[in-house]
């Protein structure tokens, strides 16, 4: 069951990237990113009642991963406005090697064998969307100047490798608070990690707006992408805090199923985005995804 949640997780986060990239044509990085947040909180405010009654010294560390968060939906969100959704959903695998190391050496979890050679595999396909073959270019015709057309980098004000960057920092901050949430669930419900973190999340962004006096237009609250990104997240948090609570739950095999993001970040940026590029990405996912299926064998 806790296999299920996460790998509904990993599905509805895909779709919020896609969802991400829509809304964010239509308004700004902040403005999305913080009305997403604001939705999200009204959403689980029901759950109030459920969430009292934890111990202080819980407060710190749902404060610590909720500024763990914050930091990493800016540099996600900035990254993903100028990135390819099908190559951020690959950039954001590397979360693979940093859940692993902390579940390995902070939770002192075991690797079995297959749980190795599924890490090795997917490590495999992330060097081979880095580091392309000379005959796998000519095999599946790779554009090099693909990833960001010409007009693109213009409006850019920084290089395509500095948001690569920020994407490669979002995904270790969100691995620090999903290592943050298997400790939390050993003592929390659901209801009361959600509540609070995401009272945390709206007070740390309307601290930001406050000090850098960044506008919100209204027109915000009319993209439908917003609204849609808010309903997945309450409800994929919601499933991944669940999961967590679970004690048979591993934070590395759990690592290993998000990445299914990936498959629908591709998907989209085919289909939806038009990106070039995606028939080698889909080939690099399918090792990465062989390698997720080898980690969750018994």
């Amino acid at each position: 069951m806790w296999m299920l949640l996460v790998l509904l997780y990993g599905l509805f986060k895909g779709a919020r990237e896609i969802a991400k990239k829509k809304a964010m044509a239509k308004n700004t990085v902040m403005e999305v990113l913080v009305v997403y947040t604001l939705l999200s909180f009204l959403f689980v405010v029901p759950q109030a009642p459920k969430a009292m009654g934890i111990e202080p010294h819980f407060f710190i560390i749902i404060a610590i991963k909720s500024f763990c968060i914050f930091l990493a939906w800016i540099f996600s969100f900035r990254s993903l406005k100028h990135l390819p959704v099908s190559l951020y959903g690959i950039l954001g695998l590397s979360r693979v090697i940093f859940g692993t190391s902390f579940g390995v050496f902070l939770l002192g979890e075991v690797l079995s064998i297959y749980q190795i050679f599924g890490l090795i595999t997917v490590c495999t396909g992330l060097l081979l969307l880095k580091f392309k073959p000379p005959f796998l270019k000519k095999l599946f015709s790779i554009e090099e100047n693909a990833i960001i057309s010409p007009v693109e980098q213009t409006q850019q004000k920084f290089p395509t490798s500095f948001y690569v960057f920020l994407a490669f920092i979002s995904c270790f901050l969100n691995s620090c608070s999903g290592f943050l949430d298997k400790i939390l669930m050993k003592d929390l419900t659901s209801s009361q990690l959600q509540f609070w973190y995401m009272l945390f999340l709206v007070s740390y962004y309307l601290i930001y707006v406050l000090v850098t006096h960044e506008k919100i237009r209204l027109n915000v609250f009319k993209n439908g992408y917003v609204w849609a990104l808010a309903v997945m997240f309450v409800i994929a948090d919601k499933a991944l805090f669940i999961a967590n609570g679970m004690a048979d739950s591993r934070i590395t095999v759990m690592t290993l199923i998000k990445q299914s993001v990936c498959i629908v970040t591709i998907v989209g940026g085919k289909f939806i985005f038009k990106e070039k590029n995606t028939a080698y990405r889909f080939f690099c996912a399918a090792i990465i995804i062989f390698g997720i299926v080898l980690g969750v064998i018994k």
